[in-house]
């Protein structure tokens, strides 16, 4: 759907495709916003409650392209990941990056940002189901809680004064690990970057309606045990820090996505250690209307 010439207003945004109608039998990706400004996107979608939504104009496939609204609702029938993997491209982390979490497991604080890769192949949309490769069912799967940022434009260079300006919106990620496979390689990009290793969603909150992403909090559950809870506040470095180190000297396009680390809490930081299973199910939970992504994990 073309954008007409207008400044985004939304201040959730969602990537689904809509119920269809007679008029579209078969819909493809839509941008939409939540009507109901607090209802809890992926917690709604995971327990079949509809959600109504506002379409708005856009290009489904380059969310940073999204307007004002069309003035037309449709309901959604799947919800996807706020960005497809085709647009994404290389994702980049952060790891090591919460005081606590550090403390956690007993190691300095990084004078830079830790960084590594995960592959776009490595997205998964809210409520899907997360198969593990046989590589990784060795009593070593684990879940981490993330804020993530999503790019609006391409930037390259920026300086910590001006990184924000370049946020599209920020949203929730679960940066799956298999530990026994990270143990094996300085390089963390392979024990994370197994397909559907990477969770995202379920909404994007735009800088307008949150213009300080380091007062969110963030939480998981596993089956329904609260196991991770910690705060944003609790960061190494500002976002606009991490934005403008990985900029220096390399382009970030359109639809870049980064995350930004965990909180404390993770399995590999418990007595005993806490591993994911088959049939479990992974709660992650983000405040100030991000919301709440879920995913089964099933060993294939």
């Amino acid at each position: 759907m073309p954008a007409p010439t207008s400044d985004p207003t939304w201040s959730r945004l969602v990537r689904f495709i809509p119920s269809p109608t007679i008029d579209d039998p078969v819909p493809g990706p839509t941008l939409g916003e939540p009507v109901d400004v607090a209802i809890d996107v992926g917690l709604a979608y995971h327990e079949g409650v509809m959600i109504e939504v506002w379409l708005l104009y856009g290009d489904p496939q380059r969310p940073w392209t999204a307007g004002r609204r069309t003035g037309e609702k449709r309901v959604v029938a799947h919800l996807l990941c706020p960005v497809s993997n085709e647009i994404c491209g290389t994702i980049r982390a952060t790891g090591l990056s919460y005081k606590d979490h550090a403390a956690e497991l007993n190691m300095p604080l990084p004078a830079v940002p830790s960084v590594f890769f995960k592959p776009s192949t490595s997205l998964a949309n809210p409520s899907e189901t997360i198969h593990i490769p046989l590589e990784a069912q060795n009593e070593e799967m684990d879940y981490e809680v993330e804020l993530a940022i999503v790019l609006s434009r391409t930037c390259k260079d920026v300086s910590e004064n001006e990184a924000l300006s370049y946020v599209l919106g920020w949203t929730c990620a679960n940066d799956l690990t298999a530990r026994k496979v990270q143990a094996t390689s300085s390089q963390w990009g392979y024990s994370k970057g197994f397909d559907k290793f990477l969770p995202l969603g379920p909404v994007l909150v735009s800088p307008r309606a949150l213009p300080d992403p380091h007062i969110v909090a963030l939480q998981t559950y596993l089956n329904g045990q609260l196991m991770q809870d910690g705060s944003a506040k609790k960061m190494i470095f500002p976002l606009s820090k991490v934005i403008s180190y990985l900029s220096q000297g390399t382009t970030l396009p359109a639809g870049t996505v980064i995350i930004t680390g965990t909180p404390p809490g993770i399995g590999d930081g418990r007595t005993p250690k806490v591993w994911l299973k088959h049939n479990d199910e992974v709660r992650c939970w983000i405040s100030h209307g991000i919301g709440t992504l879920i995913n089964r994990i099933e060993y294939q």
